[in-house]
């Protein structure tokens, strides 16, 4: 792939119609956001070319419902919207594709064998597009209806005069092979087929055994999208073309292909069968309808981030299951210290504690953090450490949280590697669902009520634990100023688990407290203390 500041496309190669045929083309592309000019934008610019190749087009019978089939969008493209925006060949950012090199090539190599000329005209343009190894050679071919393939090849002189091109653009022009529309309509019948089935299973899964609103949207829209781009195919021709009993392939299986040994096969199994599919229909729409292939990419882009995001809600799930109350720890907020908050969470069956500490050096904090980890470790207890994953890295936590101002989950992951846990703060619903998209474990979700620990300008509240009960099945975690007191609201809002800090650090029982939002939390009586065992 190259871009029009290449010598081939200098204006001293081209008259002036051949010229604005390349400027037109390239309008186009940028007119359609499109990543490089391809066959179908130049076919474009030929057939409305007030020269001899639209000329000849028009003769043959070609308009711009030639396109519709291909391309229906370019094929309502006016000449007055693209002359708009040409500008200058030089100045064109757009990149073409090599089989545009390769016309380019060939129209002056003939221009100068053929008709002696310096200058290559829109007729050779449309000459070298009759020979290209694309469906618009069959297309053209009436254009030239004075002249067959053998005259050609005996009315060309010896001369070798062509364009000279650097040997890294050279390509060797090969006999085009038939092209066969049904045999290419039949692939991508089949390609279409597979990858809206491979996203049927994967929704089937995240609809009805994850409940998860926001993922099944997600997984629905990327199956509309596929649809609208392969409303560029008429579904009778493709149906016509299907032969699912001439199929080789129908016969042919592998010695695992009816295993599944867990979900996570199932599922793996269904998004590589999706992108598979999708790679499929990019390339061999890239001969019938070049325009359409860049949205089979991006369609297969965006499946990479929903198969990340459902894996990862799946096995977050796994991790965190158990994971119901997530007590956090500032040294400063602690008049017992961490040590006792600790036991005393840990005593009453927490799991799951995070290092808040904002003030520490650098050296002061790692320090505390590994004998937090040491004692952690031996408990069987997550510890996460806020904000900072080098620190986490250097003690071997369990993961690291940040907020919408710190780093986020792709630098972290960079940092931790795979497998340590992320959890996200967020405030509002579009965060909490670009976090999972992001790829984190877990997410705080909050503030929930007032809380001394942090002062904000405004409250989420409850209304925000509520859209996100409705929608994310990623685990997450109700925080801000939650006590035993304002749990029950929090639960019948959807949270089913709580972060607390504050409530814990400073109560002089942490045992109870934490107690307390436990049976809170699971609907249970608390059974009476006893005055030699307060723990019970």
């Amino acid at each position: 792939m190259t871009d029009f500041h290449h010598e081939l496309f200098q204006p001293t190669c081209w008259t002036p119609g051949a010229q604005r045929a390349w400027q037109r083309a390239a309008a186009v592309t940028r007119k359609r956001s499109a990543s490089e000019t391809d066959l179908h934008h130049l076919f474009w610019a030929l057939l409305v070319d007030e020269g001899r190749a639209g000329a000849r087009m028009e003769s043959a019978g070609l308009t711009l419902s030639d396109l519709e089939s291909t391309d229906p969008e370019l094929a309502t493209m006016t000449l007055e919207a693209i002359d708009s925006e040409t500008a200058a060949i030089p100045a064109a950012s757009t990149q073409v594709t090599e089989l545009l090199l390769t016309l380019a090539n060939e129209a002056l190599h003939v221009a100068r064998k053929l008709d002696g000329v310096d200058e290559a005209t829109t007729e050779h343009l449309l000459w070298a597009m009759k020979h290209s190894l694309s469906p618009w050679a069959d297309v053209v071919a009436g254009c030239f209806p004075e002249v067959n393939e053998t005259e050609r090849s005996d009315d060309v002189p010896e001369s070798t005069d062509a364009v000279q091109v650097p040997s890294e653009y050279q390509v060797e022009l090969r006999e085009r092979l038939p092209l066969n529309r049904a045999e290419i309509f039949r692939v991508i019948d089949a390609a279409a087929n597979r990858s809206r089935e491979g996203l049927r299973v994967v929704e089937d899964f995240v609809r009805f055994t994850q409940n998860d609103g926001f993922l099944s949207r997600e997984l629905k829209q990327l199956r509309h999208d596929l649809q609208q781009t392969l409303t560029h195919f008429a579904p009778e021709e493709l149906a016509a073309a299907r032969d699912t009993q001439g199929d080789v392939g129908v016969s042919i299986e592998t010695a695992t292909e009816y295993q599944r040994n867990d979900v996570y096969d199932v599922l793996i199994a269904a998004f590589k069968r999706t992108q598979e599919a999708l790679r499929t229909l990019e390339e061999y729409t890239k001969i019938l309808a070049g325009g359409v292939a860049h949205h089979f990419e991006r369609l297969r882009y965006q499946s990479y981030t929903i198969e990340k995001a459902v894996l990862q809600t799946l096995r977050a799930r796994e991790r965190l299951a158990s994971q119901l109350l997530y007590v956090l720890l500032t040294e400063s907020q602690c008049p017992a210290g961490v040590g006792h908050v600790l036991r005393g969470a840990y005593e009453a069956g927490v799991q799951m504690f995070q290092i808040r500490e904002k003030s520490m050096c650098d050296r002061e904090l790692v320090e505390h953090c590994r004998r937090i980890r040491r004692w952690t470790q031996e408990a069987g207890a997550l510890l996460i450490i806020n904000d900072r994953p080098d620190i986490a890295a250097i003690v071997g936590a369990d993961g690291v949280h940040v907020g919408q101002e710190e780093l986020s989950v792709a630098d972290v992951r960079r940092i931790v590697g795979p497998n340590m846990l992320i959890g996200v703060s967020t405030h509002a619903i579009d965060q909490a669902r670009q976090a999972v998209l992001d790829g984190a474990d877990y997410l705080g979700v909050g503030p929930t009520f007032p809380t001394p620990t942090k002062t904000f300008e405004s409250f989420p509240g409850l209304d925000y634990i509520a859209e996100v009960a409705a929608e994310i099945e990623l685990p997450w975690f109700a925080i801000g100023g939650i006590t035993p007191e304002t749990v029950p609201q929090a639960k019948r809002s959807g949270a089913a688990r709580i972060a607390v800090s504050s409530a814990v650090s400073r109560a002089e029982s942490p045992v109870e407290v934490c107690t307390e939002l436990l049976w809170a939390l699971q609907d249970t009586v608390p059974a009476p203390a006893s005055p030699s065992n307060p723990s019970k």
